[in-house]
């Protein structure tokens, strides 16, 4: 059977899905850029099953040759920059890393003529900011540089679709689960206090903006949204992947603190603030519900009980 490849497998998305993917003894190739510490891995699931190649995408040569070698029958498009901060202080490696890589990927499988479907991971923050439930008709209008350069990357891959490419475009809201870089906020609170617990750093959490309200969904059921889509969605058509729930922030940090086991106290830090951020994004899933069936399973507190945990396990390693 041809195989699955995963782009961005080391990454945190990418790297669930190819626990996913192992997990029903699918046949997975694993494109990384670098050679990545075991941290970033899979925890679960034996990644020696997966074919693990080290691929730039944006050496447009290199990404040809191995789908040439490869000939994936599937291809699950995770790689890309994920940090809406970072995008105000680098968009030019933004802008390569979301749209051109994402070009060469595209344009080597039309003309490696591979008779593939390619799963092109977005992000809801294409949208037009709105305190509505956004459903996929909603306007777009991304309010930073991440959104726009997501924006393009899906122009370029409905584009490839018009060209005869098999893709499917999906817009996730936000997820978070265990292996989630400490950049992003559920992950940071529940970092520093593991860190707390340990001893490490004093039991004050640096925090940021507490009153926005996102949808958040866990990342397992995330890239088990990936997975029906890959078999069920209709091709050159977007979709939505949320949870149709927007707590804010200050809730999740209340919920983890409950979880802490010791008092910690709440300091914010200006320099957490980003230079622009929508008070409330919430997802419309009907889209997906109807059309694939996919509902999220994972309920939010057992999400954040796995995210400490797996924070407590790396503080613990050292």
């Amino acid at each position: 059977m041809r195989p699955i490849l995963v782009t961005g497998a080391a990454g945190f998305a990418g790297s669930h899905l190819v626990d996913q993917l192992l997990a029903e003894r699918e046949p997975v190739v694993a494109w990384d850029r670098t050679s990545t510490p075991d941290a970033r891995r899979s925890a679960s699931a034996d990644r020696r099953a997966a074919r693990g190649m080290v691929i730039d995408l944006l050496d447009r040569q290199a990404v040809a040759a191995a789908l040439v070698d490869v000939r994936p029958r599937i291809i699950f498009h995770c790689a890309g920059a994920a940090q809406v901060a970072s995008s105000w202080r680098d968009m030019e490696g933004v802008l390569q890393a979301n749209v051109l890589a994402t070009h060469h990927l595209l344009d080597a499988t039309r003309r490696a003529r591979l008779d593939a479907r390619i799963l092109v991971t977005g992000s809801a923050l294409v949208y037009r900011p709105s305190a509505d439930a956004l459903t996929e008709s909603h306007p777009l209008g991304p309010s930073n540089p991440y959104g726009v350069s997501k924006l393009a990357q899906e122009m370029v891959a409905f584009d490839a679709a018009r060209e005869g490419l098999d893709v499917v475009v999906v817009r996730p809201f936000n997820h978070i689960g265990p292996r989630q870089q400490p950049t992003f906020a559920t992950s940071s609170f529940a970092r520093q206090i593991a860190l707390a617990e340990a001893g490490r750093i004093p039991p004050v959490l640096k925090v940021g903006r507490l009153d926005a309200r996102r949808d958040v969904t866990d990342v397992r059921d995330t890239v088990r949204a990936y997975r029906r889509l890959a078999e069920r969605g209709r091709p050159a058509r977007p979709y939505n992947v949320c949870s149709g729930h927007a707590p804010s922030i200050g809730e999740l940090l209340d919920r983890l603190r409950a979880r802490a086991r010791i008092d910690v106290r709440i300091e914010e830090d200006a320099a957490l603030f980003r230079p622009s951020d929508n008070p409330v994004v919430l997802g419309d899933p009907g889209r997906i519900r109807e059309e694939t069936g996919w509902e999220p399973q994972i309920p939010i507190d057992r999400t954040l009980h796995d995210l400490l945990e797996y924070w407590r396990a790396v503080v613990d390693a050292g």
